[in-house]
């Protein structure tokens, strides 16, 4: 039976490849993202392209009542809209955390309360929320990043004891290095929130690993992530997490299996 899916973050890397991949699949998705314009490929695909700013409750309110209205049911919620900023903490404004926040924790919760109900009606339902190997390990400059994705997973492992007696599974995907545009923009956050004062040096450096490490030929492919995704989407009986991408199994084995001390040292020296 064809799925009603929503996801949020549709327009670029793996919300796009999961929304397109669903579709052609059969389903029946509704692809979320704050411009119109950026999801009219979609629409090639049989996705219904939906304008969303997920820390706008009116309008996420709006986009969720109508599409139960329209298909009497809502079967998955894939959160993956969401940014990675970086710099360094003291640098960093206050303002700037909190809209990271708001995009990446506030705004995945407020979809998610907002679907709950009609997934409780049905006594079914799946809720992905796109992580990251940041929610495990760590790394300079990615403080606030860093935070935002720890919370998103210690929300979800939370959420996921409450919900499973209603039927409804939680999900996370945490990737790896993935060949998006979010590797470039969060170097330039970084080059635009340390360029100056003490931290230049270093966060200079971090940023042109960034952008090498994100314009090579070997770090995992939005598509491949996007397939995981809708695997996660169409399962019976989805895994818990989808640790999948380069680099992060191995990160987070490693964080794991040393000492804090040790695996600070080796991060410091790679980035």
């Amino acid at each position: 039976m064809a799925r009603i899916i929503l996801i949020t973050g549709a327009s670029s890397g793996i919300g796009f490849e999961a929304a397109k991949q669903l579709a052609q699949a059969g389903n029946i998705v509704y692809g979320a993202a704050r411009r119109l314009d950026r999801l009219q490929e979609l629409t090639n695909y049989g996705v219904t392209p939906v304008a969303l700013d997920v820390t706008d409750a009116a309008a996420a309110q709006t986009v969720v009542d109508d599409i139960i209205q329209k298909e009497n049911r809502l079967d998955v919620l894939i959160n993956n809209a969401g940014y990675g900023s970086y710099g360094a903490v003291e640098e960093v404004s206050i303002d700037e955390a909190k809209r990271q926040f708001d995009v990446n924790l506030f705004g995945l919760a407020q979809m998610t309360k907002l679907v709950l109900p009609q997934m409780r009606k049905q006594h079914s339902g799946t809720i992905i929320n796109t992580s990251s190997m940041a929610g495990k390990v760590w790394t300079p400059f990615g403080a606030w990043y860093h935070a935002t994705k720890f919370a998103v997973e210690g929300f979800s492992n939370s959420m996921r004891l409450e919900l499973e007696p209603f039927g409804i599974h939680v999900v996370l995907i945490e990737p790896g290095a993935i060949k998006t545009s979010w590797g470039m923009i969060a170097a330039d956050h970084l080059s635009e929130s340390s360029a100056q004062g003490p931290y230049a040096k270093a966060a200079q450096r971090t940023a042109n690993n960034l952008r090498r490490l994100y314009s090579s030929s070997f770090i995992t492919a939005a598509s491949k992530i996007g397939r995981v995704m809708a695997k996660a989407a169409t399962a019976k009986r989805p895994r818990i997490h989808y640790l999948t991408g380069f680099g992060a199994k191995p990160s987070v084995f490693f964080s794991r299996i040393v000492p804090n001390q040790i695996f600070d040292a080796v991060i410091k020296r790679v980035m």
